[in-house]
């Protein structure tokens, strides 16, 4: 039985669970605010940086952003301290690096425990809560017997989850697993069998997402070679667009953030930018829905003309099969070294298109009659849908707005549905999905054993991405980066402005009266408009948001006070947004002194 401290009588006024992006930038706000306050930063990696902690990294692993648009606003992230140029997509070491510096520089580290697992959540009838702490394991790593695990128990008034969406990886079962002899491996978990690349003369990988080309990628370029399988019964590859594309030769990621941009992008939340007339003439008129669907295949064609899906019969499998334009974070970049494509045009890449029927030794079985032999099965498989935050009871993780399953929700669907569709006609025209769940996946056994378990049927349901409804009176907890785009660093500092102003009742949210029935109309309206908006991405589940990143950071900043339009002129409506666009949010928030009532704004 495992030894458990008795907790302190001290009670912390802040306990963050992770150590990522957004839980360093919380941490850092709310010590700006609060310097005297009593806070722990916990993460059970052995440093920070959550995706990009140490352990994760591998030779090769590079961000989607590229210098200048992965960096806190008010901590540059210098190109001569860095070694990175102008237009380079920024290594994984170099992010890491980073993040260290950051904690460095905003005295961080004098809070942080890494190596901790929280083991237990619960909230106490006071409204404390209390964390079970333990010594956490590297992923493959043996477990520590119970008996030898040394458990602790921390209070705090105010807790912040910044662990993510993506924390709990999933692996098919697959008849035969136990027969195939070698690695089968989590994407998540590749920087650990990184001494495969050495070892090994031929290695499969399972998916079409992001993670499985990098691994694919890294393989390949170290001359082993690769199976890359995309399953048949799935939603097909990623798109992977090159870094710089319409005739102007833009940036991705620059594009997304580029205001007039953003009004092509059907989006509950959009009008926050005032320019709501136009939008609603593009959405919800003929002529207007015209115009955006031809903006959406222009980036589509120009997507796939410079990746010449067409030209060559060995890379055409790797054309998605879904429109960009229901797509969320789905859509990436081609950031390598080593051009990918060449990679499948001589051979190192083999794609095949179908399902894993069963494994033997060392040996995979296609639902196309052909076998391959593997040294190791990678699985870029995505995450379990269920929230692996050890709430105590379980039922506590459903109260707080985390995906769960609930018979009667689809009722309260109902409504968000006919006024997402009354906003936007265009979300009518939904993307044939034939995608069938995973062998060994939560829906899987729900459609097999008599629908129990069922899988959840509810997204993340946070006001503002953020709060769970049912504590916008308690002010005790926030969850940060239950989302994903791909603007991080800027999302994770006016996240954490918002959470602090949130935490210091400079934004009112009060449960009792009139308005916190159009706090649960908003926040059950904007968890239903990702599955509409996003289907081939992740929409559904939590958000997952591309060109209505910059509409967001206009809802935050308006709640706040802030500016939200900080260019002005022409720039405004064609010049891209960036981190250094808001620097200097927390002495503007702190000479105001207050956030906007939200009272007297729904």
């Amino acid at each position: 039985m495992a030894l458990t401290n008795k907790p302190s009588t001290a009670v912390l006024d802040l306990a963050i669970v992770g150590a990522g992006v957004y839980g360093l930038a919380v941490a850092s706000t709310h010590l700006s605010s609060h310097p005297d306050a009593d806070i722990t930063i916990l993460d059970s990696a052995p440093t920070v940086g959550g995706v990009w902690a140490k352990h994760r990294l591998y030779p090769g692993l590079k961000s989607n952003n590229v210098v200048g648009r992965y960096e806190f606003s008010d901590f540059p992230m210098w190109t001569r301290r860095y070694g990175v140029t102008a237009g380079q997509h920024i290594p994984g070491e170099v992010i890491y690096q980073y993040l260290e510096d950051y904690s460095a520089a905003q005295g961080l580290r004098q809070y942080l425990r890494c190596d901790t697992r929280v083991t237990s959540i619960s909230e106490r009838a006071d409204g404390i809560w209390e964390l079970t702490l333990a010594k956490a394991m590297l992923d493959g790593q043996a477990d520590v017997a119970d008996n030898s695990v040394q458990e602790s128990v921390i209070l705090t008034e105010k807790l912040v989850i910044a662990t993510g969406v993506t924390s709990e990886p999933f692996i098919p079962m697959y008849p035969g697993s136990k027969e195939f002899g070698t690695p089968i491996v989590h994407s998540k978990d590749f920087a650990q069998h990184r001494s495969l690349v050495e070892s090994s003369s031929s290695v499969t990988v399972l998916g079409g997402a992001k993670s499985a080309w990098d691994i694919a990628h890294a393989f390949a370029v170290a001359g082993v070679h690769v199976d890359m399988i995309i399953r048949e019964s799935g939603h097909g590859p990623v798109w992977m667009s090159p870094a710089l594309v319409t005739p102007l030769k833009r940036y991705l990621e620059e594009l997304v953030l580029t205001r007039f941009l953003t009004w092509f992008s059907p989006c509950v939340w959009g009008e926050a930018d005032g320019r709501g007339f136009i939008r609603r003439l593009l959405h919800r008129t003929v002529i207007g829905r015209w115009i955006v669907d031809k903006f959406w295949w222009v980036l589509r064609n120009d997507v796939e003309t410079l990746n010449g899906f067409d030209k060559d019969p060995r890379i055409a499998p790797l054309k998605p099969w879904c429109d960009p334009f229901y797509m969320g974070n789905g859509l990436s970049i081609l950031n390598y070294d080593h051009e990918f494509f060449d990679l499948v045009r001589t051979g190192k890449i083999t794609v095949h298109i179908a399902d894993i029927e069963r494994l033997s030794g060392k040996k995979i079985h296609l639902s196309n009659g052909k076998t391959l032999e593997a040294d190791a099965l990678f699985c870029a498989t995505g995450w379990n849908p269920t929230v692996s935050l050890p709430f105590q009871p379980p039922s506590l993780a459903a109260s707080l707005g985390l995906p769960h399953y609930d018979a009667d929700d689809e009722q309260y669907f109902a409504a968000a549905d006919s006024e997402i569709m009354a906003q936007f006609p265009r979300l009518k025209r939904q993307p044939e999905q034939k995608a069938k769940p995973m062998p060994g996946s939560v829906e899987a056994i729900s459609e097999t054993i008599n629908k129990k378990p069922h899988a959840p049927n509810t997204p993340y349901e946070l006001y503002r991405f953020m709060i769970p409804v049912s504590h916008t009176g308690k002010r005790n907890i926030a969850f940060a980066g239950s989302l994903q785009n791909l603007a991080s660093t800027s999302s994770a500092y006016i996240q954490s402005l918002w959470i602090t102003a949130f935490f210091d009742s400079k934004l009112t949210l009060d449960p009792t009266d009139r308005e916190s029935k159009e706090v649960r109309r908003e926040t059950t309206l904007w968890a239903r408009f990702g599955r509409w908006r996003y289907p081939a991405g992740f929409g559904a589940h939590y958000p997952d948001f591309v060109f209505d990143t910059l509409p967001y950071f206009d809802v935050l900043l308006q709640d706040l006070g802030l500016k939200n339009k900080r260019k002005g002129g022409l720039r405004e409506l064609v010049e891209a947004y960036g981190p250094k666009n808001y620097r200097g949010l927390l002495d503007e928030l702190k000479v105001s002194g207050r956030g906007t009532d939200l009272k007297n704004e729904l």
